[in-house]
């Protein structure tokens, strides 16, 4: 972490040498001074101990300045600029929040099931299962093993969260992730906790929390008409989903207790980036995108992908100097996000991209393009305040409408979205960070505490 040392100047402190000579005439000879000499010798240790007092009061005023270290962040709508291209986008000053008093959740308590690896750790055998767009389930298993509010006691926990990877079954044809196996894998889990201990069927499952960080979250198929037919599967009904899926309209693939996250994003991989090329470097790209832009967009199942924006977008602007655009993969496509001043960020098969969460973590302006998303921790994210929302319908308009945004408030957005705090909320770690995108996801729980058995057992007595 790159920190700021802010070394105070060197003090150079001083002391009153008081010297009493004594008469000429010897101590005996006159008796008016020895009265003189006991008096100031009286003095010298006064004023001595009133200069030293004041010294250190000095000091203690200048070095240490009242601060309000119990405020608890709830909105990040009040930025603070900074510009430090640092791990402080991700992690904040306190590495373990419980050092931090007064947060909203300081007494949640989660009680982690501890799985056979069949359903967890044996799909770490593949490192992609960690590193790839969906792995959020495998970081907040992980941030959440090491962190204070775990509880190895059930009977205490508020909580119970059932680490199964679904997402981590490769493709062996096209090297992406295949989730048919989702439903069989989670309802087999639930199986054998219920059959284990009293906790799920006590609550039936209310306080268990299961991530879906897929296409359309807790529906588990990467086709919407799919996975609208299937539905959220029963066993999951009453249970807290944390997905990334999320629209505003009402849709069968959030008619559950959920709480929208943002995609994974691996935060080494973005500090390695800013490394190179600082979020308040040069940015020469005035509008980017890389990735699927279908020239000629295949009808599948009476859809097509992305809606057909991504294909408006290739044919009216891939010309157009202003806009850099391509479509094939290219492993360092970080180094170019850092160096654009707007991000496209486009619906593919669902409306959610990870271009969101790398667009603002290396400080490009993204241009949401999906109707009626619903944003990752929108009750603090300021996302209004940090992106430039797009019409699918206006794709057209494109270009006219950032050069307008460029033209009126870009340094406003920019301001904002430069402060730490905004990435670092969507940012996942190994471990728990204070405004980090797990520590939001506590917060999440903590808000829905009244789902909780031993809560409402308490306030029932």
């Amino acid at each position: 972490m790159l920190e700021q040392k802010i070394r105070a100047p060197k003090n150079r402190g001083f002391y009153v040498r008081m010297k009493l000579l004594p008469s000429k005439h010897g101590r005996s000879s006159v008796p008016q001074l020895e009265k003189k000499s006991f008096f100031y010798r009286n003095c010298k240790w006064v004023l001595w101990l009133s200069l030293s007092f004041y010294f250190f009061s000095s000091y203690l005023i200048s070095n240490h300045p009242n601060q309000n270290n119990n405020k608890q962040p709830t909105s990040l709508s009040k930025t603070h600029f900074s510009s430090l291209a640092s791990r402080a986008l991700f992690e904040s000053t306190t590495n373990n929040i419980t050092q931090k008093q007064g947060l909203p959740f300081n007494d949640l308590k989660i009680f982690v099931y501890d799985l056979p690896a069949k359903y967890n750790t044996d799909w770490l055998k593949n490192e992609r299962c960690s590193t790839h767009l969906f792995a959020s389930e495998v970081a907040i298993h992980r941030a959440l093993l090491t962190s204070e509010y775990l509880t190895v006691d059930p009977y205490e926990a508020d909580f119970f969260f059932v680490p199964v990877y679904v997402s981590c079954n490769f493709s062996t044809v096209n090297g992406f992730p295949a989730i048919g196996h989702a439903r069989s894998l989670i309802a087999s889990a639930i199986n054998l906790i219920s059959t284990q201990h009293p906790f799920w069927d006590r609550s039936h499952g209310s306080d268990h929390v299961f991530v879906a960080s897929h296409d359309f979250g807790s529906c588990f198929h990467t086709m919407e008409d799919v996975a609208i037919s299937d539905g959220i599967p029963g066993f999951l009904k009453n249970s807290i989903v944390l997905q990334t899926f999320g629209v505003k309209q009402k849709h069968p693939c959030q008619e559950v207790e959920n709480v929208v996250i943002p995609p994974y994003v691996s935060p080494e991989s973005v500090l390695r980036t800013l490394e190179k090329s600082p979020v308040i470097g040069r940015r020469d790209i005035f509008a980017f995108l890389r990735g699927k832009m279908e020239v000629h967009p295949k009808n599948i199942s009476g859809r097509f992908y992305s809606k057909r924006v991504r294909t408006m977008l290739w044919r009216k602007y891939n010309g157009d100097r202003r806009f850099f655009l391509q479509r094939h993969r290219f492993a360092g496509y970080q180094s170019e996000i850092v160096r654009s001043v707007f991000c496209l960020c486009p619906l593919g098969w669902a409306p959610w991209s990870p271009r969101l969460v790398e667009s603002v973590a290396l400080g490009c302006v993204p241009v949401i393009i999906a109707d009626g998303i619903r944003l990752p921790f929108d009750d603090v994210v300021p996302w209004a305040e940090i992106s430039v929302n797009v019409a699918e319908k206006d794709v057209g308009k494109l270009a006219e409408i950032l050069e307008h945004v460029a033209a009126t408030n870009l340094s406003a957005i920019q301001k904002n979205l430069w402060d730490p705090r905004v990435p670092r909320a969507l940012m996942f770690n190994d471990r728990v960070h204070e405004g980090d995108a797990t520590w939001r996801v506590l917060s999440a729980l903590a808000n829905k505490r009244a789902r909780s058995y031993r809560r409402s057992r308490v306030s029932s007595q």
